[in-house]
């Protein structure tokens, strides 16, 4: 264990101090709106990667809030998978704020210090889910979370206020039944701290109660990560968002809820109670995360807009997260956990490349589409990149996980899974060259002649550098984390129990 340090805390309260300074400056005047964003986000970025250095030199530790030992007070634990989310979330974020901003003045002009209040407080949530080591805290950082969604989402145009509507419905029933969850285990344990619960579980009898505890922080923590069939919020939610908002929520909030839910199976209830104790229950999720994937997928399909596509795309990225780690073996679970970190980046670029589509034609409705790849050619490319990874084509980092989850299928011989897997795969490609079909060919059939070219080829319009820089740097960056997945596999390792 390293020596305990504060860096993680000013890593969290970067954002979190700078939202209400925003708010607060941000009215006097607008120029205060980007420095007072970008700069609490950059200095997290930095933090974190120095953060995650010193873990995986000196190892994990536990951090006390305010020296009230555990298990009464708070305790954050340090270890190489809370450091290396801490580094993809305020990584992301950076990214996603920068195309951000421009679109934030264009859809909210004159209130963009209320939308980045509420913005840098869901990023300041979402570090501190990944660094609690307590039950009920982290029920209160889930539902920071959820609050400032549900308030991005409602600044839309159009039918936004109903889709955070239905969003907070579900939203709230998600947190009920985790609530419910942690309220059963502390009449169980007479404790909220993870370890301290996890050693105790250890000596309790099998009861109904235990079940059901589990059973309740499950189904809330599926709730909240869209898992199908508990995904109807999400679509409308990501598709109608203000745009800004959408690149920041579709890269992480399902991805974080997933890392609580392998948080909750691994410090919580042990793997021993959740995958030994219950094997047709390890079974049934598994299959129930096929069918949502095959079901996602057959959805996306459908879809005549490419944001709403996308939306489809992420439900079942979802379900290949769940199943993956419900396999229960180190290839499965390893997948899984480098899913999070890939699919995070995959669906970033897929978005920033959605959010620059959209800033020249003004709709992702396919008709719209025609002829990207003459006007728009370095955001059609860093998009074909985007969507190789999501079908899994190699060296980009999609390939690498989907490689783990599928050893792990075929090791734990759960074959629906490994089918579903495939045909996701193959829908995916399905998707996406109907896509690039569109892109590449002009609506003017007569622009193919071979002489024509001069007279007819259309200018180049790409959408402006704060959009476009992001974008390609997204876009490179997943062919070096899939080049670079042999050191990411090793600190993984580390967390996983022994016996995997």
């Amino acid at each position: 264990m390293s020596t305990p340090t504060n860096l993680h805390l000013y890593i969290l309260a970067a954002p979190l101090v700078t939202a209400f300074v925003l708010n607060l400056l941000g009215r006097i005047s607008r120029a205060w709106v980007m420095p007072l964003t970008l700069g609490p986000l950059a200095f997290s970025t930095i933090g974190s990667i120095m953060l995650l250095g010193q873990v995986l030199s000196e190892g994990g530790f536990s951090y006390t809030v305010g020296n009230w030992k555990p298990p009464f007070g708070i305790e954050l634990l340090v270890d190489p998978l809370s450091a290396l989310m801490l580094v993809l979330i305020s990584g992301v974020a950076l990214t996603a704020t920068v195309s951000a901003l421009p679109w934030v003045e264009r859809e909210h002009p004159g209130s963009e210090h209320l939308f980045f209040t509420l913005y840098l407080i869901l990023i300041a949530g979402l570090m501190g889910l990944v660094l609690t080591a307590d039950a009920f805290n982290l029920y209160v950082l889930l539902e920071i979370t959820s609050i400032t969604s549900y308030g991005l989402i409602a600044m839309g145009k159009g039918r936004a206020p109903l889709a955070s509507f239905n969003y907070i419905i579900m939203g709230s029933i998600g947190a009920c039944f985790y609530l419910l969850g942690v309220g059963y285990l502390y009449i169980l344990t007479g404790s909220l701290n993870m370890a301290d619960i996890a050693a105790i579980v250890k000596t309790l009898p099998q009861s109904a109660a235990l079940a059901t505890a589990f059973a309740f922080a499950m189904v809330g923590l599926w709730v909240k990560m869209a898992l199908f069939p508990l995904h109807g919020w999400l679509p409308n939610a990501y598709s109608l968002a203000p745009t800004g908002a959408g690149l920041l929520f579709a890269p992480l909030m399902t991805k974080v809820t997933i890392y609580l839910m392998i948080r909750v199976i691994l410090n919580l209830f042990t793997p021993e109670y959740v995958f030994f104790s219950h094997p047709l229950v390890q079974s049934g999720v598994v299959w129930a995360a096929a069918i949502g994937i095959v079901c996602a997928s057959s959805l996306a399909l459908a879809q005549r807009d490419l944001r709403r596509m996308l939306t489809y795309i992420l439900i079942a990225e979802v379900g290949y997260m769940v199943g993956g780690f419900w396999l229960a073996n180190a290839q499965g679970m390893t997948g899984a956990i480098l899913h999070i970190f890939n699919d995070a980046v995959m669906t970033l670029c897929l978005f920033l490349a959605a959010a620059a589509i959209a800033s020249r034609t003004g709709s992702l409705s396919f008709e719209n589409l025609r002829g990207l790849y003459k006007t728009m050619p370095v955001t059609m490319a860093a998009f074909t990149l985007g969507a190789f990874s999501i079908i899994g084509v190699p060296p980009t980092c999609g390939f690498f996980s989907k490689w783990y989850l599928l050893q792990g299928a075929v090791q734990a011989e759960q074959w629906g899974f490994l089918a579903a897997l495939l045909f996701s795969s193959l829908v995916n490609a399905i998707m996406l060259f109907r896509i690039f079909e569109l892109a590449y060919f002009s609506d003017d059939h007569g622009d193919h002649h071979a002489g024509d070219h001069s007279h007819h080829a259309p200018a180049v319009q790409e959408a402006p550098l704060p959009m476009l820089a992001p974008l390609v740097l997204t876009a490179a960056a997943l062919l070096v984390i899939g080049l670079g997945t042999g050191p990411l596999v090793q600190v993984i390792r580390q967390v996983l129990p022994q016996f995997f």
